[in-house]
């Protein structure tokens, strides 16, 4: 026993041990990166390397002026129905709701119940749907985030300011920020990111 202790304690064996650990790690780092660049030259599938040098994959639509519809909604009993001050602004005399129409808006608030009084025409009671049709860029409102939408530029998301005329619960008729053939980004994704279209 004494003499194991003996000859792990030399200079000799403390020498061969040091000599044979560099020898190791300078064997598996040789080893690891022979892989990676056999991986490299056989193109083998590599994450880190897709998202560097094709970007993030994201879904888009392109920015297209049409004829659309948004839908605000109306909760209609015996064809009148109570709504704030800022909604009643949206709302117009003639506009189509459910199998009828808007036959007026107050201009003063109800003082019984503070809001402001929209009389319909032949519309059923329950909720119902003010249709507010117009010509304009339609995108949806999961792709705006604090007023601004991103567009791919040169493979680059890029934020674009947006100023929003309409909406409803889905979708936004922007009224400014936005062109015919823009690629509007509708995935999640953060200014001056790498993109990549989902085809």
């Amino acid at each position: 026993m004494e003499k194991i202790e003996q000859i792990i304690h030399s200079k000799k064996f403390k020498h061969g041990f040091f000599v044979a650990f560099i020898v190791a790690m300078t064997a598996w780092a040789t080893f690891r990166f022979a892989t990676i660049a056999s991986e490299n030259a056989r193109e083998v599938f590599n994450i880190a390397r897709v998202y560097n040098t094709n970007g993030t994959t994201v879904e888009t639509m392109i920015a297209e002026s049409k004829t659309g519809t948004l839908y605000e909604p109306l909760s209609v009993k015996n064809n009148r129905a109570y709504v704030s001050k800022s909604r009643a602004k949206t709302l117009k005399v003639g506009q189509p709701v459910g199998s009828g129409t808007i036959k007026s808006v107050s201009r003063g608030v109800d003082l019984n119940t503070g809001m402001y009084i929209v009389k319909t025409a032949d519309v059923e009671d329950g909720l119902q749907f003010a249709e507010f049709t117009a010509d304009g860029i339609f995108v949806p409102l999961y792709a705006i985030k604090n007023n601004q939408v991103f567009v791919v530029e040169n493979g680059v998301a890029t934020a674009h300011d947006v100023v929003i005329a309409y909406q409803d619960a889905e979708n936004a008729l922007v009224s400014d920020g936005l062109n015919n053939g823009d690629i509007v980004i509708l995935s999640s994704i953060n200014a001056g990111e790498k993109v990549q279209l989902n085809n």
